[in-house]
């Protein structure tokens, strides 16, 4: 019996309602902030990820699904969103365009990670980015956009955490003193962090093993490092959220997992916290269009997980509008009544009224419980005898209460309940 691949799962009918709930949602964000729509391929020429990503992060170490086609070109699934709508910007020449850019997506992520709660080797990434201003205001909107989308979507204990890990000019500096510090730490730290040591210092303050959290709380901080220019934005930034009434808090820990990140980087966390609880992140990448072979452009942007979304929804009991159900179900008694209902069908399904007929040749009772099944607000039901009269009794499923209707005047009294 074959089953889904391990890290991947079906979204089931019923499950739905929750995914068109946080897709609309997300739509509607953007909408009201001037971002458009952006569809992306979901596999990409493999370098692009590596040069952007980074070769240092686990992404590209261990993470993407890479292939080569029939033409020996080298192929990844797409691990992230930013890269390619980067590519897509430099492709398109979105930098002749009134900056910045502003621009969405929604679709399938791939990473060959661990499968665990909200995280899947085949997930759905919401994310938007603001190409070509390097403006703190434009740090501000995205912040404010993910801080607003978590609260459209009825979550709450929702908070912001905040860092800025400076730029090419200031970091190095910072990384000086990082190394330092996690020297005399060397015999304490993780597998991993033996290695970021050498590969990745910055992702050093990220680990989430408890023996090198104290090693990190004890670190040097990024914002006392800051060059001029780059303090000066951060600060900024925080002006621009306390405007907003924005609530954060300053983590010096917070990095993110992926090299492009400069200056200014923030995380959503749930109410409930843990190792895996973030929302969604995201910030400042000011040098990514530029390794890509563009010229120098500022750019800011968040993405976030619809499965985490959709299991906090359900942990926090936010109720969801179901999905719509069928205005109409028709069950029929005898041929003659089911090439009627057959018309019948197809005339209100023509006028915008959802409908579902029996099929079949079940009892009257049984259609009547799949009518239950279908959750359709009436039943029509036609026998001999109405279609002798070319009428049909219309049941209310909700009350129960049924009157007979010309088949000529359905549609209209449909339409007026």
């Amino acid at each position: 019996m074959h089953k889904a691949p391990r890290g991947t799962f079906d979204i089931l009918p019923e499950e739905h309602s929750y995914w068109k709930y946080v897709e609309e949602k997300a739509a509607l964000l953007c909408q009201l902030y001037g971002y458009q729509p952006l569809t992306m391929p979901i596999f990409e020429d493999a370098r692009l990820f590596t040069r952007a990503v980074g070769g240092n992060t686990d992404i590209v170490d261990k993470e993407m699904y890479v292939f080569q086609d029939k033409g020996g070109q080298e192929l990844a699934l797409r691990p992230e969103g930013t890269a390619p709508v980067c590519r897509a910007y430099l492709e398109h020449g979105f930098y002749n365009l009134t900056q910045p850019v502003k621009l969405y997506y929604l679709g399938p992520a791939f990473r060959y990670e661990r499968p665990q709660a909200g995280r899947y080797r085949q997930h759905h990434q919401f994310g938007f980015e603001a190409l070509g201003e390097a403006d703190p205001v434009m740090d501000a909107e995205v912040i404010e956009m993910a801080w607003r989308f978590f609260l459209s979507l009825g979550l709450s204990g929702v908070h912001i955490q905040l860092n800025s890990i400076g730029c090419k000019l200031c970091r190095p500096g910072y990384l000086d003193v990082l190394k330092e510090h996690y020297s005399g730490h060397a015999d304490s730290l993780c597998p991993d962090c033996k290695g970021r040591s050498v590969r990745n210092p910055l992702r050093l303050l990220d680990c989430k093993k408890d023996h090198c959290k104290g090693t990190a709380e004890t670190a040097p901080k990024a914002t006392d490092y800051l060059c001029d220019d780059c303090q000066s934005h951060f600060e900024t930034v925080r002006v621009y959220l306390g405007t907003l009434d924005i609530p954060f808090h300053l983590d010096h820990r917070l990095v993110r997992g992926l090299d492009y990140y400069t200056r200014t980087v923030f995380e959503v966390e749930p109410q409930e916290q843990g190792g895996q609880s973030s929302l969604g992140g995201g910030g400042r990448y000011d040098d990514l269009i530029e390794a890509l072979g563009g010229r120098p452009t500022p750019a800011v942007g968040f993405a976030t997980g619809l499965e985490r979304i959709v299991l906090n929804l359900k942990r926090q009991g936010v109720d969801v509008p179901p999905l719509p159900s069928p205005v109409a179900f028709i069950a029929c008694l005898g041929q003659e009544a089911k090439l009627e209902a057959v018309k019948l069908a197809s005339e209100l399904r023509k006028a915008g009224l959802g409908t579902v007929m029996a099929t079949g040749d079940r009892s009257l009772k049984a259609q009547m419980r799949q009518a239950d099944s279908a959750n359709s607000s009436y039943t029509i039901i036609l026998g001999a005898e109405e279609v002798r009269n070319q009428s049909a009794v219309l049941r209310n499923m909700g009350s129960g209460e049924q009157q007979t209707v010309p088949l000529a005047e359905l549609i209209r009294v449909l339409k007026s309940r």
